[in-house]
């Protein structure tokens, strides 16, 4: 008989922790959870007061046997899941299936997976969290009676296979209000001019600035010819020399929401694939002699705070590795969401001393850029401000005024270790200035007026929706990655160069979401919805009251929508061939990954085809076929000839049309950390993308 029998979510957590614990200790794993709501009906009694009717999850009978009969032997169970509602819902759903009184001391929790951590938690044992476990039944809940009460209706009144939730359907209104707004913008004219100037022998840019001691902006090209006119010659008088010095404070260690942005910025990862790298960095890898180790803390949490004991050995690392003037002086000032619920620290290394260069032989390259974007993220946020000398230079000519703005770094500070990515991908670099002083003559030898036009607001990146759902109070760090997989698996958006656009069906969902459930798509009633929860989870509200007040108004609406919604028919459009297999139409159908044309005979046809889109370049190889952009398996975008398999041109850069101008060669876009620029495949020349 064994002493004690500790149950986890995973095999991996499992091997990670029972390393700790020694032979007295049995760990095996739950793999997730073991009862849920029944997949073929509500399993939800709003007569009885919303009691759930849970069942034991299809597959996991015989994990559950091998749980019964590992208990049964052991003097004592430790349930030890993670450490959030979910965790504690598993947790309580485990205590059900194997008869163990969720008032005693059976639950076990750590933020990070580390010798001292997992020591210690075992010496604090707690009942289960009821609170903790109410707030996760009552989101279950919610959302089951949300998506199979209206899931059905938009599969009688649509089509089979569509879903609606709370979170999911504000973020496609996000996606498709956006759209809307570029559609629906207007371009306005402007214009700037870039004066080119020396002083000595040393060229610099200055911008016109104003006119006649005002700030002006230039609407128009006779707004720009009436600027050129009144420059007289072509000596400008420094009017002006500003010197400042600026420090540029780091950002904080990672929440869950900042990691999932940060990774696909820099690292073009999506937050499912983010999280779930994550998890396998929290629950261990095998650092061979040393054996399996958790390398990174929790990685669900809002909050941005870290241990004393992670300051100091942080402190000591900077110290030693890079000096005294690099360490922080001082407590960092932490500026927390109104929204964070702060119940775990940020998502750190478990210790500074697993470097990623040491790291390199045990990771995979995923896990690696992955893990030291973490690790270099919080040495980064202990570290010193940088300090940035800028300087700021008005140039004038008969009331004329150009101006040049310079800066240089002058102490790294933090920026030695990390700068945090942005979603526009600019890149952060010194523009220096020569040492002007007031009163100097500088000579004007290039002026070049640029017309431009205002763009639209962007559209939405992973990131860049996120974010805004994170502001806006919608959803929690662990709803955002399955949120924005369901959006697209249920072919309501589609990804367009890694920003999200509408589809014609999300369209048509979210219209009929807004006639008839309009609290659903409203942000402040769902942010609400989210502090309520926070609200059962610390204990001042009861979870069955939380959700009678949205049922009572929500099934009102469900019957006026099942006796007023009407039917839509979404009609395939035409793709403009034939089918090469049976001579009737082709239309377009949308999937998972986007559209595709398929046969309209279907299902007596099922020929589909994949939509090409044609670049305008002419094979270089069979100089017949037409360069196409294609996907790979995973989703990569590259190019080939329209000819395959007779011709097996491929390229992962992107062709362009005319020749190499030194040797006639193909010329394709390729990708540097500085931006996109031209290369020859046959040669060494290169140019600037125009």
């Amino acid at each position: 008989m064994s002493d004690y029998l500790v149950i986890v979510e995973s095999p991996a957590k499992a091997k990670t922790i029972g390393k700790y614990l020694g032979k007295k200790y049995v760990v095996k794993a739950s793999m997730g959870h073991v009862r849920d709501l029944p997949k073929s009906q509500m399993g939800v009694s709003v007569e009885d007061n919303y009691e759930p009717r849970y069942i034991t999850i299809r597959g996991k009978g015989p994990v559950l046997k091998e749980l019964k009969t590992a208990a049964k032997k052991a003097k004592r169970v430790y349930l030890a899941a993670d450490p959030d509602r979910e965790g504690e819902a598993i947790a309580w759903h485990l205590a059900h299936s194997l008869n163990i009184d969720e008032n005693s001391d059976c639950r076990v929790v750590f933020n990070e997976i580390t010798k001292t951590a997992i020591k210690d938690a075992f010496k604090h044992p707690r009942p289960i969290n009821m609170d903790l476990v109410d707030a996760q039944q009552a989101r279950r809940i919610l959302d089951r009676l949300v998506g199979y009460n209206i899931s059905p209706l938009l599969w009688k009144k649509v089509k089979k296979g569509l879903s609606a939730g709370r979170v999911q359907s504000v973020a496609v209104k996000l996606i498709t209000d956006r759209e809307k707004e570029i559609q629906q913008f207007v371009p306005e004219e402007y214009w700037s001019i870039t004066g080119t100037f020396l002083l000595g022998d040393e060229p610099f840019e200055a911008k016109f600035y104003g006119r006649n001691g005002k700030k002006e902006s230039l609407t128009s090209e006779e707004n720009v010819n009436e600027v050129l006119k009144q420059i007289k010659g072509k000596q400008f008088a420094v009017a002006d020399v500003v010197k400042k010095e600026r420090r540029r404070n780091p950002v904080s260690p990672f929440t869950t929401s900042s990691l999932q942005q940060e990774a696909a910025r820099k690292l073009n990862f999506r937050a499912k694939k983010t999280m779930l790298i994550a998890q396998q960095l929290y629950e261990g890898i095998d650092l061979g002699k040393e054996g399996t180790v958790g390398l990174i803390t929790y990685m669900r949490t809002d909050s941005t705070r870290i241990s004393d004991t992670a300051k100091q050995e942080t402190y000591e690392y900077i110290r030693s590795t890079y000096g005294e003037e690099y360490a922080r002086k001082g407590e960092r000032k932490q500026k927390q969401d109104k929204n964070a619920q702060d119940a775990h620290e940020a998502i750190r290394p478990t210790s500074v001393k697993y470097e990623p260069k040491q790291l390199k032989e045990y990771l995979s390259r995923d896990q690696l850029r992955l893990y030291r974007l973490i690790w270099e993220r919080l040495v980064a946020s202990e570290m010193a401000p940088a300090i940035m000398d800028t300087m700021t230079v008005d140039l004038e000519n008969n009331g004329v005024k150009f101006r040049a703005n310079g800066s240089k770094v002058k102490f790294p500070g933090f920026m030695k270790v990390y700068i945090e990515g942005n979603d526009d991908n600019k890149k952060e670099e010194d523009r220096l200035l020569p040492a002007l002083a007031k009163g100097q003559q500088v000579e004007k030898t290039e002026v070049t007026p640029n017309q431009h036009f205002t763009q639209p607001p962007p559209r939405y990146t992973e990131a860049r929706l996120v974010k805004t759902l994170e502001e806006l109070g919608i959803g929690r760090p662990s709803t955002y990655a399955p949120t924005l997989d369901t959006i697209q698996r249920r072919g309501y958006v589609a990804l367009d160069e890694k920003r999200f656009v509408p589809t014609e069906l999300g369209e048509i969902v979210l219209d009929l979401i807004v006639e008839f459930f309009p609290e659903i798509l409203d942000v402040e009633f769902t942010a609400k919805m989210e502090e309520d929860l926070d609200s059962i989870e610390d204990g001042r509200d009861n979870w069955i009251s939380i959700i009678d007040q949205f049922y009572q108004s929500f099934e009102k609406r469900l019957k006026v929508a099942e006796e007023e919604m009407e039917e839509v028919e979404i009609k395939d459009e035409p793709a403009g061939e034939d089918c090469e297999k049976c001579g009737h139409e082709m239309v377009y159908k949308m999937g998972r990954y986007g559209k595709f044309m398929a046969c309209s005979n279907f299902p007596e046809c099922r020929n589909t085809k994949a939509i090409v889109k044609e670049i305008g370049v002419t094979c270089p190889t069979c100089k017949q076929g037409n360069i196409v952009e294609r996907k790979s398996k995973k989703r990569r975008i590259f190019y080939g000839c329209d000819r395959y398999p007779d011709c097996e041109f491929v390229s992962w850069d992107k062709p362009i049309s005319r020749p190499c101008p030194k040797c006639q060669g193909l010329l394709v876009e390729k990708k540097s950390k500085k931006g996109v620029f031209v290369a020859c495949t046959s040669c060494d020349y290169e140019e600037e993308k125009q």
